[in-house]
């Protein structure tokens, strides 16, 4: 079966489980406090966060927890120590749903990735 494409962030959220909404829109709140230039997309069939033309990030519900997909290992890399136990694999980080949303943390990987996307559009206008 196909999955519904979305069109929005609100469409995504609004697809959810009541209880994964709330979680899904602090996320959603989060990234947008900490890069508020990002813009929002649907990339994949996920709510996604561009900046500068490229993604920052994706993030997605599912059923037994969340995730934020930062597009980057260097970010993950650089930032290991600060995700504690979480469960990270090649380019996820998931999420339990019984934790408190980690604010703190979302707003420090959006903001090594908006970094990262600066500092791409950088090198890339430097080598024109």
């Amino acid at each position: 079966m196909k999955s519904p494409a979305f069109k929005s962030h609100d469409a995504y959220i609004a697809a959810q489980p009541e209880r994964m909404q709330r979680i899904l829109e602090t996320v959603r709140e989060t990234v947008r406090k900490a890069v508020p230039d990002a813009e929002e997309a649907i990339s994949y069939g996920m709510p996604a966060f561009k900046l500068h033309g490229r993604v920052l990030l994706y993030f997605a519900g599912w059923a037994e927890h969340y995730a934020i997909y930062p597009g980057s290992t260097t970010a993950l890399s650089e930032m290991q120590d600060e995700l504690g136990g979480r469960k990270v694999s090649k380019g996820t980080i998931r999420f339990e749903l019984t934790e408190k949303v980690p604010v703190k943390l979302i707003t420090r990987i959006a903001k090594v990735r908006a970094k990262e996307n600066a500092d791409h559009k950088t090198a890339k206008s430097a080598r024109r």
